[in-house]
């Protein structure tokens, strides 16, 4: 019988993600994977500068940057692609682009080739768990893993949840989606953001997330499926508003149902659940992956310090009381997108027509649309004064994988002290990262996110 600190089920961005982080804090991690290889078939296509930062740390920024395409940023148009309002994306705050477009399986290739550089973690591909029980994993060759920690990154059909007695609560959103990949080399000649046909007769989205790669999503109609358009041909009439091009090669057509559901509980015991296991995100603002590797990143530190016993384990239960309301508010904020560009029958369309244009006017709307920062977590900490940045992401460079004290200015020699005790690298920061700072002097966590301030 085999014996692991931490069993991580799935290999996936969110299984990856966090069983890399905990190699990077030295914590010898089992991954069991049911497929042999990486998932072939595309599925997510974009993350933001927030995640993107969470890629950097993994150290595959570089590489992702050769597989992925920024993009311009969003515009909502009609039937007609008539364009109603556009929001330009640019640089993040973080210093990478705010949109990113990839293809999921290349991406998920690096993070196993960028796995294989740590002992620490131990893949095995074309495993398949029958079985979990608190501390205990059963494979289907009758092989038992004992493990102090379970990590169920097993995707919306998680075997993990189900064994732990977790049901998914309902938010209110049900959609059937064709959703269409095509290589072509041919230029299309589009604008390179994302386009949203915002329409309730079918709304459709469109993006370029390659050299020679583009996705299409259109609703489907009562009656309809994916079998309706499993060849070029009978895609043609809904392309034709972008492409009438000969030469395109159809990768994959399929039909997918967007939810929004989320998890009652995203722990028992030492069994946690991460990613799709834990919340499913229509992908109208594209932070469903997203949101899974935010799930490790805030994890990980906290699982390696208990693991270490730098950290007590009740800081566990500060997983889901920081995550969930996170992974809510997106949710909520990916069903606003959608109900906006869907619903309302000839009146709704008619709205869109005469409020959407003018957008722009609504003071601190158009900022809203374009910045690509996501609500501060709710941390906790009763020990030391709030600031109004506790809980957002520290914009400022990398330092590492442990705290950071961040100030403008030389530290004071209590400031030093406070520093030393928590094991913090000190940063200096000045121009922009300085102005965010309002003055102060803040203890910055791992996963980027402010704890509080100390002066």
């Amino acid at each position: 019988m085999t014996h692991v600190s931490v069993a991580v089920i799935g290999a996936g961005p969110t299984g990856m993600t966090v069983a890399t982080l905990l190699a990077q804090y030295g914590i010898e991690t089992l991954v069991l994977e049911r497929w042999p290889d990486v998932y072939p078939q595309p599925r997510a296509v974009h993350l933001d500068d927030e995640v993107y930062r969470i890629v950097d740390r993994l150290g595959v920024a570089g590489e992702f940057a050769k597989v992925s395409r920024p993009a311009l940023g969003l515009q909502l148009v009609d039937e007609q692609l008539n364009v109603m309002a556009r929001f330009h994306r640019g640089p993040g705050r973080c210093g990478f682009p705010q949109a990113n477009m990839f293809d999921q399986p290349e991406l998920e290739t690096l993070l196993r080739d960028n796995a294989s550089r740590y002992p620490q973690i131990d893949l095995r591909a074309g495993v398949e768990v029958t079985g979990v029980e608190p501390g205990r994993i059963t494979l289907a060759d009758g092989a038992v893993i004992e493990c102090d920690y379970i990590l169920g990154c097993d995707g919306a059909n998680s075997l993990v949840r189900r064994s732990i007695g977790v049901a998914m609560k309902d938010l209110g959103f049900d959609q059937r989606w064709l959703v269409v990949d095509i290589a072509t080399t041919a230029d299309l000649r589009q604008w390179d953001g994302v386009y949203q046909v915002c329409s309730t007769r079918r709304a459709a989205t469109y993006m370029r997330i390659g050299d020679a790669r583009y996705r299409w999503e259109f609703q489907l109609l009562p009656g309809e499926s994916a079998s309706d358009y499993g060849t070029l041909e009978a895609l043609r009439p809904l392309l034709a508003p972008w492409t009438e091009e000969p030469d395109l090669e159809l990768v994959r057509v399929t039909e997918y149902t967007f939810r929004a559901l989320l998890a009652q509980r995203w722990r028992h015991g030492n069994t946690f659940l991460l990613g799709d296991a834990a919340h499913l995100t229509p992908p109208f603002i594209g932070q469903g992956m997203g949101a899974g590797m935010r799930d490790a990143m805030n994890l990980a530190w906290k699982l390696a310090g208990v693991l270490h016993g730098e950290l007590p384990p009740e800081v566990l239960d500060t997983y889901e009381r920081e995550r969930k309301p996170h992974a809510r508010a997106m949710i909520r904020l990916a069903l606003m997108v959608g109900r906006a560009m869907t619903s309302g029958g000839r009146l709704g369309d008619l709205l869109r027509r005469v409020v959407v244009p003018r957008l722009h006017l609504i003071p601190g709307l158009r900022t809203k649309m374009v910045d690509s920062t996501t609500p501060a977590l709710k941390v906790r900490d009763g020990r030391v004064s709030r600031s109004r940045l506790t809980g957002r992401l520290y914009p400022g460079a990398p330092w590492g994988n442990g705290f950071a004290v961040v100030s403008a200015r030389p530290l004071s020699d209590a400031e030093q002290a406070h520093a030393d005790a928590c094991g913090a690298t000190v940063q200096i920061v000045s121009g922009a990262t300085a102005d965010w700072l309002r003055g102060q002097t803040l203890i910055v966590r791992p996963d980027f996110t402010v704890a509080r301030r100390i002066s």
